[in-house]
C-alpha cells in the first residue's frame, strides 16, 4: 500500500488551508484526513491554544472568559499563518474576528465546511467538550450560533457542503475537488 502512496500524484499549496464552520462540521476529522491526502501537516488551532496555556478550553473560559480566549486564539492563528501552508483547522469562533478574518484572507484559503443544524446537533450532542454549550438549552444555543455565525462562514472562499450520511473520505474528495475547482485557492495537482 506504501509504495502506491508514492506513485500518486502530488497537491501543491502556496497558502495554508483554514478550515472554518460551526463546532460539529468536521473541521478536525476532515482536516486531519484532508491533509494526509495533501501530503502536508495537519494544525488544530484549539490544540495549540490548550498546549500553550497548559490547560483545556474549556478550563481557558471558566477562569479567563471568552475575550481572553479569543485574544490568545487569533495570537496563534497568526503565527500558524507563517508557516510554511499547512490544513489548519479553527474554533467555530476564530472567523467571527475581523481580523481573524483579515489574516486569513491575506495568508490563507479559508474553506467552509458547512452542515446543517440537524447533522450538528447529532454530531455535538451530549458532549463535554463545547463550552458554549454548557449548562444551557444546547440545542437552542447551537441554532442561535447557527443563524447568526453562517453569514460569516459564508465570507471564506471555499464552500462544501457537508451531506447525510456522506462517510469522511467523501467529503474529503468534495473539499479536494472544491480547492482544485478554484483558481484563488492555489491549490494544484500534479499532472
Amino acid at each position: 500500500m506504501k509504495a502506491e502512496k508514492e506513485y500518486q500524484m502530488g497537491f501543491h499549496l502556496q497558502k495554508t488551508l483554514v478550515l472554518v464552520g460551526l463546532m460539529g462540521a468536521g473541521k478536525t476529522a476532515i482536516g486531519t484526513i484532508l491533509a494526509q491526502e495533501l501530503g502536508v501537516p495537519f494544525v488544530d488551532s484549539d490544540d495549540e491554544i490548550v498546549k500553550a496555556a497548559n490547560m483545556s478550553i474549556a478550563e481557558i473560559f471558566e477562569r479567563d472568559g471568552e475575550a481572553f480566549f479569543r485574544e490568545k486564539e487569533t495570537l496563534v492563528i497568526e503565527r500558524l499563518l507563517t508557516g510554511r501552508p499547512m490544513v489548519l483547522s479553527t474554533g467555530g469562533g476564530a472567523f467571527m474576528q475581523a481580523r481573524n478574518q483579515q489574516m486569513i484572507a491575506e495568508r490563507g484559503v479559508a474553506v467552509w465546511l458547512n452542515a446543517d443544524l440537524e447533522i450538528l446537533w447529532e454530531r455535538v450532542k451530549g458532549k463535554t467538550t463545547r463550552p458554549l454549550l454548557m449548562g444551557k438549552d444546547a440545542k437552542q444555543v447551537l441554532a442561535g450560533l447557527y443563524e447568526t455565525r453562517n453569514p460569516e462562514y459564508a465570507k471564506a472562499l471555499v464552500h462544501v457542503e457537508s451531506q447525510r450520511n456522506q462517510s469522511k473520505g467523501v467529503m474529503v474528495e468534495r473539499v479536494i475537488k472544491a480547492l482544485l475547482e478554484n483558481d484563488a485557492s492555489g491549490v494544484t495537482k500534479d499532472k
